[in-house]
């Protein structure tokens, strides 16, 4: 099997998902230069930060984090692009082992029962064939040794993609709705909601409102990265 394989690489190289070069025996998915380049966040507080700030007064958030900054043109943009849009879920699974590990460490999600990816509608999921967080949940599940769980939190409405929408229209878009299956599934849960970006926090704040019409539940944050 080692033979096929190094024979199967000598033509089909394995490359940095970034720089486009060749990936050594001990990297995934991106190259160690690139990933030094990686603009981490380092929020040294899950409780005050930028990405918990961003809903106050708005829905209670017990705790929230971001590992990236997402910046025009940056590499953070170039990754999410390739995860969401051109099927590479190595990228999720890679943030997710990253963050599971990182958070598992460090017990600050310790005390959530659930992972919930943030849904995306089902005709969008039969087109591009996957939602982006999945396998980023996923991995966040086995590192943290919760469940995740995808069809409670459904998405209502199909609506067109926010990619090249303003801030502001971002926020105001209440065409995004979300509505759940089972109102009691998430009784007395400490959820954790996950999303590959949060730029406004609408999307988020949406699907904490929709599970808020669940008795005694907690909800959480987690994203890969923030938009600043």
């Amino acid at each position: 099997m080692k033979i096929f394989k190094d024979f199967f690489d000598l033509f089909y190289p394995k490359t940095c998902a970034n720089c486009n070069t060749k990936l050594l025996q001990n990297e995934y998915v991106i190259c160690t230069i690139c990933r030094h380049d990686l603009p981490l966040t380092n929020f040294n507080s899950f409780t005050d930060n930028k990405v918990a700030k961003m809903f106050y007064g708005r829905v209670t958030i017990e705790k929230a984090y971001a590992l990236l900054f997402f910046r025009k043109k940056g590499i953070t943009q170039k990754l999410i692009h390739d995860l969401k849009y051109k099927g590479n879920e190595e990228i999720g699974i890679l943030f997710g082992n990253w963050l599971g590990a990182f958070l598992a460490e460090n017990s600050k999600f310790s005390n959530i029962d659930v992972i919930v990816p943030v849904p995306i509608h089902y005709k969008r999921r039969k087109k591009r064939g996957y939602n982006q967080v999945t396998k980023f949940g996923k991995r966040l599940s086995h590192h943290l040794k919760k469940p995740f769980i995808e069809g409670v939190l459904i998405k209502k409405d199909a609506t067109k993609t926010q990619t090249f929408k303003s801030r502001f229209e971002r926020f105001s878009n209440q065409e995004t709705q979300f509505l759940l299956t089972n109102k009691t599934f998430f009784k007395n849960k400490h959820i954790l909601i996950i999303d590959d970006v949060v730029t406004t926090g609408a999307t988020l704040e949406a699907c904490a409102i929709a599970l808020f019409k669940t008795e005694k539940i907690k909800i959480s944050i987690l994203t890969i990265a923030y938009t600043e």
